[in-house]
């Protein structure tokens, strides 16, 4: 770990670490059809990073006639279904920026929207030991965008948010990250992701290494000493 490194590393799962966006929306698809109701590729694309619940409101209001907890329970079983038997589909790059992150000792937290069963499955299934913690969907009262699960994520781990970096791959997590104060790195993967001043847009992970974060970290956080006043 250099000594320019971030205090923590905070990570988000789907779509950032793991392509199981398509998992999701043939999760979604099949449970609106069952209904008697049609779920197009644009009806997922504003379900990504968003948190279950509102996801789940968002299926009610499709035809799905069950209750917020069973859509959820659903879904999340679904895709946990497609884990097992399609397996894993790695992001470029991130199970290796994750074994150099562990290898060198940077605390890490996993901060996702889903639920923590399917978080510790991603977990088990990575092959080597990585996070601290997880932050999961049914740890905290209120989904991203709102920084309350970065903000968790950090006092477990006992470090200031200004100090770690977030990676994200989707608006609302983005948004939560940069809310929360965490240095934001930005990797879109479904959804496009504009430049923008809050974060650093990174177009893949693939090749990055912990010396890149720690060059963002500095950068970053030397601008935010230069606009406080």
């Amino acid at each position: 770990m250099t000594t320019d490194s971030p205090a923590a590393v905070l990570w988000d799962m789907d779509g950032t670490i793991v392509d199981t966006e398509p998992y999701w929306m043939q999760a979604e698809e099949e449970l609106v059809g069952s209904f008697g109701g049609s779920w197009t590729h644009e009806d997922g694309l504003q379900m990504v990073g968003n948190g279950l619940a509102v996801s789940a409101a968002i299926l009610q209001d499709a035809g799905v006639a069950l209750s917020t907890d069973e859509i959820i329970q659903r879904l999340t079983g679904r895709v946990q279904e497609l884990l097992e038997t399609d397996g894993v589909p790695w992001r470029p790059g991130a199970r290796e920026l994750l074994a150099e992150l562990s290898e060198r000792g940077v605390p890490t937290a996993l901060v996702t929207m889903s639920m923590s069963s399917m978080a510790e499955q991603i977990v088990d299934l990575i092959g080597f030991p990585v996070f601290r913690l997880i932050v999961a969907g049914d740890h905290v009262e209120n989904p991203k965008p709102h920084p309350e699960a970065y903000l968790l994520a950090a006092s477990k781990l006992g470090v200031p948010i200004e100090h770690c970096v977030a990676f994200e791959d989707s608006v609302p997590g983005v948004a939560a990250a940069a809310a929360s104060g965490a240095v934001t790195i930005a990797v879109p993967h479904i959804v496009e992701l504009p430049e923008h001043p809050g974060y650093t847009l990174w177009p893949s992970l693939a090749g990055r290494t912990l010396s890149d974060i720690a060059t963002v970290f500095v950068e970053t956080s030397q601008n935010q000493e230069v606009v406080t006043p």
